[in-house]
Parts: C-alpha cells; sequence; structure tokens
C-alpha cells in the first residue's frame, strides 16, 4: 500500500511547481480571430499609442485550460506586420481563465513595458490556484519575459 501512496503524494506535491512555468510562442491557430473572447471591447487592451494590443483567447479546448494571452508588438517585419506571440502556460497549454478586469500595465524605462493579469493555473481535478501573471516586453528586440507573482507588482 505504501507504494502506491508516494508516487500519488509526489505527484500532488509536485503540481504547484511543474504548474509554475509560462511559455511564449509565434502564433498559430490559437491567435485566430475566432478565439478571441467577446466582448472583444473587454478582453482587448492596446498601449505605446496603438502599437502593443493584448488580447485574451479561448482556444476551447482542452476544456480545464483554454485561456491563452496574445501579444501584438513591435518591432515590425520587412512587410510592417507586428511580431505575434501567444503566452500560455507551459507546454502551450493554456490557463484556467485570465481576468482582464484586472490587468495592469506600468512602463519602467530599465526593463521596458510590463503587464500583471491574474490567470487561473490548473493544477487537478478541481483544483485551480489564481497567479499575477507578470509579462515584459521589450519592444525594441522584441523580448517577451513571463514569470508569475506572489502579489501584484505592478499598480494597486
Amino acid at each position: 500500500m505504501k507504494q502506491a501512496i508516494f508516487p500519488v503524494l509526489f505527484a500532488l506535491l509536485a503540481a504547484p511547481q511543474m504548474a509554475a512555468a509560462q511559455s511564449v510562442s509565434e502564433c498559430d491557430w490559437r491567435a485566430s480571430a475566432a478565439n478571441m473572447i467577446e466582448p472583444w471591447e473587454k478582453n482587448t487592451l492596446s498601449y505605446s499609442n496603438g502599437a502593443v494590443r493584448v488580447a485574451a483567447l479561448d482556444t476551447i479546448d482542452p476544456a480545464a485550460t483554454p485561456i491563452h494571452l496574445l501579444v501584438l508588438s513591435p518591432p515590425a517585419d520587412e512587410l510592417g506586420a507586428r511580431q505575434c506571440r501567444i503566452i500560455s502556460s507551459e507546454g502551450g497549454q493554456g490557463f484556467a481563465f485570465l481576468d482582464m478586469s484586472e490587468f495592469r500595465a506600468a512602463y519602467d524605462p530599465a526593463k521596458g513595458l510590463m503587464f500583471d493579469v491574474p490567470v487561473g493555473i490548473y493544477i487537478a481535478e478541481g483544483h485551480t490556484v489564481v497567479r499575477g501573471l507578470i509579462v515584459t516586453l521589450n519592444q525594441a528586440t522584441g523580448g517577451i519575459e513571463t514569470h508569475f507573482a506572489t502579489e501584484r507588482e505592478i499598480g494597486d
């Protein structure tokens, strides 16, 4: 019996750490306009005089983690199109939810444009934890860094 308990206990203890990573990837099928959460005016925001746009996406499946964050930003390519990136949970899985009504943004000349938004991290059936997803965008290079905060890092 002890042999069966230890793998389950280890998996439960490891789950929050495994769920504590994010991925930034180039846009793919998840960035389809059909996946934008409506109403659009409540689920999209723009910054830097419209050069940066963020939007909440719902891919519907997988049911527990369908939510992603879309980022359109400089630098532009040779045709003038902004870079398109998707921020997801580890391995391209989405988040359980993303609260755009609590989205905060700030600019730090040393770091770049920073966003802080609460997201739901799916742990196991019926268990989700809320974390502040911090996104730092360098508009000059297009670099995007992410991490989870334990407290709100931007704004009130």
